[in-house]
């Protein structure tokens, strides 16, 4: 599988920055959703390459562990990927639906 970046950087069809009068929750839930899957796709990725000896055993995976995070809380603090804004726009779309009747 193959990813191409616009020039900004950004995967094609990301939204952006969310507009002036997005809900803050859902701005900070989407977010989060975003790191905890980056978190989850980055520890896959480590474990697939050879990042050099630590010792091994526990405090390696411990290690890879924070790593992983720490690399998927930049990615998703760059707003780049477009899931936090996916994820904010579903938000959104269902508490519409629900204020208008819509949802169950």
């Amino acid at each position: 599988m193959s990813i191409t970046l616009s020039a900004t950087g950004a995967l094609p069809g990301a939204t952006g920055p969310a507009p002036a009068g997005a809900d803050p929750e859902a701005r900070r839930a989407a977010r989060e959703f975003e790191a905890v899957f980056l978190t989850q796709v980055v520890e896959e990725m480590m474990s697939t390459v050879d990042i050099g000896s630590f010792g091994g055993g526990e405090a390696e995976d411990m290690w890879r562990g924070i790593l992983a995070q720490s690399v998927a809380d930049e990615i998703a603090a760059q707003g780049r990927t477009g899931i936090a804004q996916s994820v904010e726009g579903t938000i959104a779309a269902y508490r519409g639906g629900m204020r208008n009747g819509d949802g169950q």
